[in-house]
């Protein structure tokens, strides 16, 4: 599907979604729970809707109590062999595969779309370790997963993606024994927060000194609770650059206490010069006196591509470090961002993990591909807001991946 963006001052108030990354969590927490659960503010994400499908698999029952609220009624027993499709979500891939591996049973992960070419190879390599057979095909999906878990203590690397060890937190409590990581070089590390305090709520104890060593006490039980999926700062953040590059658009919904990584654009931002306006739960960005920015995305990848969008309309060069982080992505982020944004006109240069966007008063129109990445179509639809003639995105229907009610938000807009 294309979508032909004209540019053109807009104005109006955007409620933003519940987040996928918070209610994927929840969604699988109510699952485990023995008992029944209430989750509000569920969006309608794919990776949400894979996430419910998934626990359904397993065993739970879930009913819509009305558009936003779901009953969960947890797993009473984990069936002895499943086959399970997580969509093309990393995090729901990484999350149930070690949840399965806790139980015994033989288990058969699939997934579609870009999750086909995203390695896991830290399964294979990490699993064994606690006594579950694991067979992939060459590092990728589909994966078989042959458990019981048995308690370990074990050295892990949180480079590649904390999702592996969030998976590992939400897994471990189940096994009969403890078990102790000791992680290095962990990223991302607000996700990790946000998984400890979905299990705090489900009834999970979990210690840990400074993110780097974790006691897991084993033969716990999730318990059944009601659960508000906070509204997503991810999907936020391109609307949050609008407002910063001149448009009179007002969010609602947002939480100023989140613990949500994309949450640190505020940061980036206040490096921009850019001034928060915040009133009666609605947030904007003022940015007339904005300027270019160096801002490190190590913990917040999902950012980069709102920053670029930033970027390219601040007069001057920033810096964005973090290019590491985005080549796993729904596609190579980094790369992407490069080719695209030079078809409107914008220089990128990539310098190892440091991303360098020239900046410039006015971009191009132009036709632009999201490669099948949601986070791709929506910045160039930002971006196309400003720009100095229509900019046609193919592929724009990749934004149901997290957002599915984004391009209807835009055309709520009203033209000033």
């Amino acid at each position: 599907m294309k979508k032909i963006i004209q540019p053109g001052k807009r104005k109006g108030a955007i409620a933003i979604p519940a987040s996928k990354s918070d209610g994927q969590r929840a969604v699988l927490a109510a699952g485990l729970a023995e008992g029944k659960s209430r989750l509000v503010n569920i969006g309608e994400s794919h990776d949400e809707l894979a996430m419910l499908s998934t626990i359904q698999k397993l065993g739970a029952k879930v009913e819509y109590l009305n558009s936003n609220l779901i009953e969960v009624e947890g797993i009473s027993e984990f069936p002895k062999e499943a086959e399970i499709n997580v969509g093309e979500s990393g995090l729901g891939v990484r999350l149930i595969t070690s949840v399965c591996a806790a139980h015994e049973g033989i288990y058969m992960i699939y997934g579609k779309g870009s999750l086909e070419k995203r390695p896991l190879l830290f399964f294979e390599e990490t699993l064994p370790k606690f006594g579950v057979k694991v067979q992939s095909n060459g590092g990728l999906i589909p994966l078989e997963i042959e458990g019981p878990m048995k308690g370990a203590e074990i050295d892990m690397d949180g480079s590649q993606s904390s999702q592996y060890l969030s998976g590992l937190l939400m897994a471990l409590p189940l096994i009969k024994d403890e078990s102790r990581l000791h992680v290095s070089n962990l990223n991302s590390l607000p996700y990790v927060q946000m998984t400890l305090n979905t299990l705090r709520k489900f009834g999970i104890e979990i210690l840990h000194q400074n993110f780097e060593e974790y006691l897991i006490r084993g033969n716990q039980h999730y318990i059944p609770t009601t659960y508000t999926i906070e509204s997503d700062w991810s999907s936020a953040s391109f609307w949050l650059v609008a407002s910063a590059l001149g448009m009179n658009i007002e969010l609602t919904g947002l939480s100023m206490t989140s613990l949500q990584a994309d949450k640190q654009i505020l940061e980036a931002f206040e490096a921009a010069n850019c001034v928060l306006r915040y009133e009666e739960n609605r947030l904007r960005m003022d940015g007339r006196n904005r300027k270019p920015f160096q801002f490190d995305a190590t913990h917040c990848p999902d950012l980069f591509p709102a920053l670029v969008t930033l970027a390219c309309l601040c007069d001057g060069r920033s810096d964005i470090k973090g290019v590491n982080r985005l080549k796993h992505k729904e596609s190579d982020r980094g790369l992407v961002l490069q080719e695209e944004f030079a078809n409107i006109g914008v220089i990128i240069v990539l310098d190892d993990d440091t991303m360098h966007i020239h900046g410039k008063t006015s971009i191009e129109g132009g036709k632009v591909s999201s490669h099948n990445d949601h986070r791709i179509a929506m910045c160039f639809a930002i971006a196309a807001l400003f720009a100095d003639d229509e900019i046609e995105i193919q592929g724009a229907e990749a934004v149901a991946k997290s957002y599915p009610q984004f391009w209807d938000h835009l055309e709520q807009l009203e033209f000033i």
